[in-house]
């Protein structure tokens, strides 16, 4: 996990879930769902909350908030977990530095090999052409 624990500030709501249980699915509430405030976090500086919102608007409802659900297992707790994970690993992804790209020259063998190539593809194209007699 990240060096940032945004645990404490996640909001979990629960709800019956779909799929696999049985009878069970029709009285537990296993589904959960995790909501992060973003501008409100007390753990994040505001250079980190920008690039969040940035980062993750498509995530991001309107009231501000990174909800994130998880249905995959028949228990709460594992659902809770899974939640904790997805929102860890949103996060910390969103928040990593991009390297810069160092622009590069092509090399002097990779032009000439260029080069060779659209000579090749052009006299295959000129020996698919008909023969006219002016050209004799």
């Amino acid at each position: 996990m990240s060096n940032i624990d945004i645990t404490k500030e996640i909001v979990f709501k629960t709800a019956r879930s779909g799929g696999k249980g049985g009878q069970n699915v029709n009285k537990v509430e296993s589904m959960v769902e995790g909501y992060f405030h973003i501008g409100n976090s007390l753990v994040l500086s505001d250079q980190q909350k920008e690039r969040l919102q940035l980062k993750l608007a498509s995530r991001v409802n309107s009231e501000g908030f990174l909800q994130v659900k998880s249905q995959v297992h028949r228990s709460q707790l594992e659902n809770k977990l899974e939640v904790l994970e997805k929102m860890h690993a949103l996060i910390e992804q969103a928040l990593k530095k991009e390297k810069k790209r160092v622009a590069t020259k092509p090399s002097k063998a990779s032009k000439e090999k260029r080069l060779d190539s659209k000579k090749k593809q052009s006299g295959q194209k000129q020996h698919r052409q008909k023969i006219r007699p002016s050209d004799l």
